[in-house]
């Protein structure tokens, strides 16, 4: 700091104020920084009395002093401040306007009262220079001063005791030691007469101010005298503040920060003449100064340069050290604040300081939840990658949920005491509640997964296990076919369940949800043989075929029949109908529940023979298949009703019915073709053992001719009897019909030939194709197939009796030819 040019006008002549030149004084002084560490010294004294020029010797100041050379007036207006240079601890100087100036004139006291009782309020010592040959006079400048001084003194709620330092200027010859009494005696009779208010009715002088007196000789006269003097005068204000020092009462100061204010804030109190209350206006002070540095703080936060990069840093990711680094800088500028505010009053510092720190605690709180944030994130986030490892190891899903949870909660507590600062005690338990619910949500939701999973597998398993066993089973419907079901379905399904029950219990489900699982794979279980048996009545009509086809087609060795005429049509028909029939009395019903049921009685009693002839009208009315339901079969488990059986009875006759027709003609076909040449070795026995008859009857072919003739007449009684079919149904019972029917045919037969006869001499003959046209419609009059064969059709047979017969009447149309043709010739 220089030491040159400190002095500024701190209130003009006309009571201005001067802030503005204030602060640049402060600054220039570098006051703020001194704390409570610095002293305020004013002098008063009459006008042209050597104030000044006093203040500069004592202080090395650079007052303006008066020119003697042009006479006696007012040098100082309003007041004055300096710094005392080489003193410490820091002293501010306020040269003081003097008194009885005839410039402001006789009766204008009121700035001089304004002044004194604003250098009362500010100083700790006020100089009060005055002569030395006024002491003990009665109208003496001094008692005017020291009355100003008194009376604004009680303007002073509880005023700080202030050390008056009268300096007695040009002292004379006589001691101070007989000066100081007559002073004190003087000052104390002003101190008496002066009004006081009730509160200091009896308050002594001691109690207001330390009155000290020294004396300095004359500085026109005496000067290097005067200079000495001045410079052991100046060592008491050397540590002036210490304990014991020339300052005296310290309480109630004002910090060197907030002088600026506090004595604008005075002086403008003094000027609307109100009375200073100097208690509450150092808490004004400190309110105004402390929130001064408070904001000062804050807005230099905002702008810190490490806080901006640590905030940024946080908005993109994890900041390790945050709670550190974030307290370290919260720290500094509190640190600051109380560095700053420590000498204003407590109360009032401790309020700002808790303010400044909730500000800075809301300024940087969303950087702290930004990493909250990202710490919930990392924590969630781990809790997922450590479960899917856990549940890669095999091990249980309960167990590992409960290890990864205990372990990611721990991490984010860790990493919350990472991220706290001292200075607030941030709450993190909503954010751990928050972290602690995703992770059950994602628990959860993985739990889900898992056991859709586990049901989707064993769902699949069953459908395997069951699905194409129980089609098996249906294809070989038999009479314990759904006993096999339930039994493959109970075994599987107890299969699945154990399987089910050992990987569910790393889940540890409860009970409810085990439950419903079971409950739910058995009803799977169920209705995959349910739709199996759907699907398989859909197609009822084709198994039933393919059994009828199965049975009919191929013997007990499952080789394919060869109709030999041997074969029993009526038998084999039966059997591969009753076949058809069991397969559609086990896939009418589902029988799951093994309950017992009467379809199979009820359709082999309606459909395996029909009702009989005389029966059908009493049947059709007590029909049992005429229903859409089935007795003690629940509608759901129904899957072909009883209306819907009987039309596919209906239509599965119909279907099968060529099949038997062309069995029947195979085997007519297989016995014409053995009937018409007779086996090799016969041909070969008859060859030789016919030899001589065989040339007899070339000698003589009239036997020929009668042979053809037996012949064709053997044949005809072949075809007229039937004598295959009569044998059909037993030796007994054919010998029987052929007894019976022999003569009539054979008469029939002769009279028919004798009738061609005769007719062949006529001259209109009828056509030989006409006669056997009418042989063949009279062969075709004869018993059918059907008759002689129960369980064929009545269609089929006559259709294969019409083309049977057609073909005899054929042959013998043949023959009847031939023999007219030997005849002619």
């Amino acid at each position: 700091m220089g030491e040159e040019c400190c002095s500024t006008q701190l209130i003009d002549g006309d009571g201005e104020f001067n802030a503005l030149g204030m602060e640049r004084f402060m600054k220039a002084v570098r006051l703020a920084e001194c704390g409570l560490s610095y002293a305020v010294v004013s002098i008063m004294g009459p006008q042209s009395s050597g104030k000044s020029t006093l203040l500069n010797h004592l202080f090395c100041t650079d007052f303006r002093e008066m020119d003697a050379f042009r006479g006696r007036s007012q040098t100082t207006k309003g007041i004055w401040i300096g710094r005392c240079v080489g003193i410490d601890p820091c002293t501010i100087v306020m040269d003081l306007e003097g008194t009885d100036g005839r410039e402001r004139g006789e009766d204008d006291t009121a700035f001089e009262k304004q002044t004194a009782l604003f250098a009362l309020a500010v100083s700790d010592i006020v100089l009060i220079n005055m002569w030395c040959h006024d002491i003990g006079r009665e109208q003496a400048a001094n008692k005017p001063l020291l009355k100003t001084v008194f009376q604004v003194m009680m303007r002073l709620f509880s005023p700080r005791k202030t050390t008056l330092l009268f300096v007695i200027r040009d002292k004379t010859k006589t001691p101070l030691e007989h000066l100081e009494p007559v002073l004190r005696e003087d000052i104390q009779k002003i101190w008496d007469a002066v009004p006081k208010p009730k509160a200091h009715e009896d308050t002594l002088l001691s109690e207001f101010f330390n009155v000290e007196v020294t004396a300095l000789p004359s500085y026109e006269e005496k000067e290097e005298q005067f200079k000495e003097q001045a410079a052991q005068l100046r060592q008491r204000f050397v540590h002036s503040i210490a304990p014991g020092g020339l300052a005296g009462d310290r309480r109630g100061v004002v910090p060197a920060s907030g002088f600026s204010f506090s004595a604008e804030q005075i002086w403008k109190v003094i000027r609307e003449n109100k009375d200073l209350d100097l208690p509450a206006h150092k808490v004004m002070v400190a309110t105004v100064r402390c929130e001064e540095i408070a904001n000062e703080k804050f807005d230099h936060l905002t702008s810190d340069e490490g806080w901006l990069a640590l905030e940024k840093t946080v908005q993109s990711g994890h900041v390790s050290g945050f709670g550190r680094k974030l307290g370290s800088i919260l720290d500094a500028y509190m640190s600051e604040y109380d560095g700053e505010a420590v000498y204003f009053d407590e109360g009032v510092r401790t309020a700002k300081r808790q303010q400044l720190e909730s500000r800075l605690l809301q300024l940087v709180h969303p950087a702290f939840q930004a990493m909250l944030g990202h710490i919930r994130t990392k924590a969630l986030d781990k809790f997922k990658n450590d479960l899917e490892q856990s549940l890669k190891t095999g091990k249980g899903f309960a167990a590992s949920v409960h290890d990864c949870i205990q372990s990611s909660l721990l991490e984010f507590d860790q990493e919350c005491a990472d991220v706290a600062i001292r200075q607030a005690n941030w709450d993190t338990f909503k954010v751990r509640e928050n972290l602690h619910h995703d992770i059950e949500v994602h628990a959860a939701s993985i739990r889900s997964v898992k056991l859709s999973e586990l049901t989707t597998h064993y769902e699949t398993q069953l459908t395997a296990a069951l699905a194409e066993p129980v089609a098996s089973l249906f294809d070989a419907a038999g009479q314990d076919t759904w006993a096999s079901i339930r039994k493959l379905y109970k075994r599987e399904m107890e299969n699945v369940l154990s399987e089910l029950s050992t990987s569910l219990s790393g889940f540890e489900l409860q009970v409810g949800k085990f439950d419903t699982m079971v409950a739910n794979l058995k009803e799977y279980g169920r209705n995959v043989v349910e739709k199996k048996a759907r699907d398989e009545a859909g197609k009822a009509l084709m198994h039933m075929k393919d059994r009828f086809s199965t049975v009919f087609s191929h013997d007990k060795d499952s080789m394919p029949r060869v109709w030999t005429g041997k074969e029993d049509i009526r038998k084999i028909t039966k059997e591969a109908r009753a076949a058809a029939l069991k397969f559609l009395s086990v896939i009418a019903a589902i029988r799951l529940d093994d309950k017992p049921d009467r379809i199979g009685d009820i359709l082999n009693t309606t459909l395996a023979d029909g009702p009989k002839t005389q029966e059908r009208s009493i049947a059709a009315s007590t029909d049992p298949l005429a229903s859409s339901t089935w007795e003690e079969v629940p509608p759901k488990n129904t899957l072909i009703t009883p209306v819907q059986c009987k039309s596919l009875w209906r239509q599965f006759k119909t279907e099968t019915e060529f099949a038997i027709t062309q069995a029947i003609s195979a085997q007519e076909a297989h016995k014409r073709s053995n009937g018409m040449l007779p086996p090799p070795w016969a041909i070969v026995t008859i060859a030789i053992l016919g030899f001589n008859e065989f040339m007899m009857l070339l000698r003589n072919p009239l036997y020929l001719l009668v042979l053809f003739v037996i012949f064709l007449l053997s044949r005809a009684l072949w075809v007229q009897l039937d004598i295959s079919g009569e044998f059909r149904n037993g030796t007994l019972s054919g010998l029987l019909s052929l007894s019976s029917k022999f003569l009539p045919t054979t008469m029939r037969l002769l009279k028919r030939l004798a009738d061609e006869g005769q007719g062949h001499n006529q001259p209109q003959q009828t056509s030989p194709l006409l006669n056997s046209q009418s042989f063949r419609s009279q062969s075709q009059r004869q018993p059918s197939f059907s008759d002689s064969q129960p369980g064929i059709s009545s269609s089929s047979s006559a259709g294969l009796s019409s083309e049977i017969g057609t073909e005899y009447s054929t042959q013998i149309h043949n023959g009847e030819t031939d023999t007219e043709a030997s005849r002619t010739s």
